[in-house]
C-alpha cells in the first residue's frame, strides 16, 4: 500500500485494499449464501505495509486437544483468521527471502559480495552487514542476514475484535445479562499469583467468567465441542507484541527490528472496547511488566535489532463503511419483541433461518518480488494468476486444517496447507541448505552453524543456545508468557520430521 497522503484515514484505506481483494477471490473460497437467504458468517484479517499488501485469510476454526498427537506437522491447529494471516505473511516473508538469494546467484562468479547485494532488488527487505560503509572491506553478513525494510510498516485488520480478553466487554454488551456468571471454587483460584504450568480446570474457556479479566483464554466455541488447548487471538497478538510477527522459521532469517512487530490493528468502531484493548495491549495493560526490557539484554538501543514488548495502536474505521463492505459479518442478536394480549392471536410470521459460521479459510498471499521456479514454494497463480493486479505467490482454500478436498484425520504431504508446520520447515530447510550464491558470497552465510541441522521439528524448535537467534526468541516468548500468566501448551504435534512430506500413496495414472 503506497504511503502517500490522502484526505481517507489510513485505516479506513487499509480496510478498503483488504476487501478489495476478498472480493476479487473465486466464490469457492467465500461464505455461502443458502436458498432461504440466510447464510453463513466469518471473521477476515489481512495484513498490511504501507509499501505493498501481503496476505488476506478469513477462518474461524481450531483443533480439539486430542487432535494434535495426529497432525505430524500437517494440519494447522488454529485457523482462526488472526493466526493464519500470521502464518501466511512469514510464509511470504520465507518466499521473499528465497527470491533476493535467486537474484544473487544471477551474479558473475567474480563480482565481489557488495555488488551482489546492490544486484539484488526487493522493496521489502535487505540485506544486513556490519562496517561503516556497505562496500567497505570490512563489511560482513550480519545474522540473521535480512531486516525488513525501514520504511515498512505492518499493519492487520480485522473485521471483529479478536477473541479472548481483548472482546470480553463486547461479549458482556451482547448478553442479556451482563452480571458476571458464578465462578467455581476451582476456578476461582487460577495460576494469577503462579508461573505454574496451569491445570485444564484453570484454563478457561473463550467466553466463561466476564469477572475475570486480563487473564490467558481458549478459543472460543460450542459448549458441546471438545476442548482446545489453542490460546485465543487477544493472547496471540499479546504474546506477538514481544516476539514480533517472525516464526520460528523466519526469525532465523529475519531481524526482530521494530518494524517486525504490528503497528496498528485496524478494526470497526462496534468491535472496539477500549477499556479491553488497553488491558489486553496497551503499555499499562497486563504486559506493562516487560516495559524497557529487551531480548537481548545487552542492547539498550532501541533502534538495534532485537525483541522488546511494542505496543500497537489501536485503529478504528466506521462501523458504516465496514457494514457496506462485508457482507459476511456475524448477525447482531435480535431481541425478541414485546407480544400484546391482543396480539397474541395474530400469526407469527416463520424466523428465518440462523446463520451459521463458515468452515472453509482462504488464504492468499502477494508473490515474491523475484520469481524462480522452486518445488519448496507453493504457487497459486494457475487458480488465481492475478488479484486486484497483484500477482499471486500462494492461494490455497483450507477446511479443517488441510487444504480443500482432503481429510485432516488422514493427513497426507497432499493436502498439507502451506502454512502447516512441515511445508514452513521444508521451505526454511531448503532456503537455508542452498549455497546463496556463485559470487564471494560465502556458501555457508545463510547455511551456517545458527541453523543447526535437526532430525525432528522438536529438535528444530529448540535452540542450541541462549545466544543464537532461536534461543534469544525462546527467551523472549517464555518471560512474555509468565508475564501473561495461565499459559498452557499446545504440544504433542513435534516428533516428526521432514519425511512426513515424502508422499507414499500411489498416484492414479
Amino acid at each position: 500500500m503506497d504511503s502517500e497522503t490522502s484526505d481517507t484515514p489510513l485505516s479506513s484505506r487499509i480496510a478498503s485494499l483488504v476487501h478489495a481483494h476478498f472480493d476479487a477471490l473465486p466464490a469457492r473460497s467465500k461464505p455461502s449464501t443458502f436458498p432461504d437467504g440466510s447464510r453463513e458468517w466469518i471473521p477476515m484479517t489481512g495484513i498490511v505495509a504501507v509499501k505493498g499488501k501481503f496476505a488476506v485469510v478469513l477462518g474461524a476454526k481450531c483443533l480439539s486437544a486430542s487432535h494434535i498427537p495426529r497432525c505430524n506437522g500437517l494440519v494447522l491447529h488454529d485457523c482462526h483468521a488472526e493466526i493464519l494471516a500470521i502464518r501466511a505473511f512469514n510464509y511470504w516473508l520465507l518466499t521473499e527471502c528465497s527470491s533476493l538469494l535467486s537474484q544473487e546467484k544471477q551474479s558473475t562468479p567474480d563480482s565481489p559480495w557488495s555488488q551482489a547485494r546492490q544486484s539484488s532488488n526487493s522493496s521489502f527487505i535487505q540485506r544486513r552487514t556490519t562496517g561503516d560503509r556497505e562496500d567497505s572491506p570490512q563489511a560482513k553478513p550480519e545474522w540473521p542476514p535480512f531486516e525488513i525494510q525501514p520504511d515498512i510498516n505492518l499493519y492487520m485488520y480485522c473485521t471483529c475484535a479478536p477473541c479472548g480478553d481483548g472482546s470480553m466487554e463486547l461479549c458482556m454488551a451482547a448478553q442479556e445479562d451482563a452480571t458476571p456468571w458464578e465462578i467455581p471454587q476451582q476456578s476461582s483460584s487460577t495460576s494469577q499469583e503462579s508461573d505454574e504450568i496451569p491445570s485444564e480446570e484453570t484454563f478457561l474457556d473463550g467466553r466463561a467468567h466476564f469477572s475475570l479479566l486480563g487473564i490467558v483464554r481458549r478459543k472460543p466455541s460450542r459448549t458441546d465441542a471438545e476442548s482446545t488447548r489453542s490460546k485465543s487471538c487477544s493472547d496471540k497478538l499479546a504474546l506477538r507484541q514481544v516476539s514480533s510477527l517472525l516464526s520460528c522459521e523466519t526469525s532465523r532469517l529475519v531481524a526482530p527490528t521494530k518494524n517486525a512487530y504490528i503497528a496498528g490493528l485496524v478494526l470497526p468502531e462496534e468491535e472496539i472496547s477500549q477499556v479491553a484493548c488497553e488491558r489486553s495491549f496497551g503499555e499499562n495493560g497486563r504486559m506493562k511488566a516487560l516495559a524497557g526490557r529487551s531480548w537481548p539484554s545487552t542492547i539498550n538501543d532501541e533502534t538495534e535489532p532485537s525483541y522488546r514488548f511494542r505496543p500497537f495502536q489501536i485503529l478504528p474505521v466506521p462501523t458504516e463503511k465496514v457494514s457496506a463492505l462485508w457482507g459476511f459479518a456475524k448477525p447482531k442478536p435480535i431481541p425478541c419483541p414485546v407480544v400484546s394480549a391482543e396480539n397474541e392471536k395474530t400469526p407469527k410470521s416463520q424466523p428465518p433461518r440462523k446463520s451459521k459460521p463458515g468452515n472453509a479459510s482462504a488464504v492468499w498471499t502477494l508473490a515474491p518480488s523475484y520469481y524462480a521456479p522452486s518445488a519448496t514454494m507453493e504457487i497459486g497463480s494457475k487458480a488465481v494468476p492475478t488479484l486486484r493486479r497483484s500477482k499471486t505467490g500462494l492461494y490455497e482454500t483450507i477446511i479443517n486444517g488441510v487444504k480443500q478436498g482432503n481429510r485432516a484425520s488422514a493427513p497426507g504431504a497432499q493436502g498439507a496447507s502451506a502454512l502447516s508446520r512441515a511445508k514452513l520447515w521444508a521451505l526454511f530447510h531448503n532456503i537455508t541448505s542452498e549455497p546463496t550464491s556463485g559470487s564471494t558470497c560465502d556458501d555457508s552465510e545463510v547455511a551456517s552453524e545458527e541453523t543447526p541441522k535437526a532430525s525432528t521439528y522438536q529438535e528444530f524448535k529448540t535452540a542450541s543456545s541462549g545466544e543464537d537467534p532461536s534461543g534469544i526468541r525462546m527467551q523472549a516468548r517464555l518471560d512474555a508468557q509468565r508475564v501473561l500468566k495461565g499459559w498452557m501448551p499446545n504440544s504433542g504435534d513435534e516428533a516428526w520430521s521432514l519425511d512426513v512430506l515424502v508422499d507414499t500413496k500411489k498416484r492414479k495414472r
